[in-house]
């Protein structure tokens, strides 16, 4: 919720990623959340349309609402692009205001300043996920202990 989304939306998420298989089902979200169909509905929803989850049919044909490991990078992208869509509107209304214009200085500012920071999460997202996506190859003695500095 602190990142922005509505109460039953995070409660949804949250079971998804606390869930071994990363998977639910309509049913069983209502049923661990003992929330209404409904409520599931709304959230699965909007988390899909923001790329959160995924939806997919079962060996049932159940349908199964699924978070991985590349959710965040996805909603990431997802962001940044939203960011040049709207520097790009920023940018059309300086020529609809007139470039000598106070008000497109600023809308110029808001632009350019929307693509700087958008250019810099994007790069930021693809590192991570080449770092954080690279298995570590294990070393002689290793053990599956994480290390007390790694936590």
């Amino acid at each position: 919720m602190a990142q922005g989304l509505p109460k039953m939306m995070s409660r949804v998420l949250t079971c998804l990623y606390t869930t071994d298989a990363g998977s639910l089902t309509a049913s069983q979200l209502a049923q661990r959340l003992q929330v209404s169909p409904a409520s599931v509905s709304k959230a699965v929803t909007f988390l899909e349309s923001q790329g959160l989850i995924r939806r997919e049919r079962d060996e049932r044909r159940r349908e199964r609402y699924s978070v991985d490991d590349d959710v965040f990078y996805q909603s990431t992208i997802a962001g940044a692009r939203s960011s040049i869509q709207l520097a790009e509107t920023a940018r059309q209304g300086v020529g609809v205001l007139g470039s000598g214009t106070p008000a497109a200085a600023r809308l110029e500012n808001i632009a350019r300043f929307l693509d700087f920071v958008a250019e810099g999460i994007t790069r930021a997202a693809e590192q991570a996920r080449e770092v954080l996506h690279t298995k570590a190859e294990p070393t002689s003695g290793s053990t599956a202990e994480p290390s007390p500095d790694h936590g």
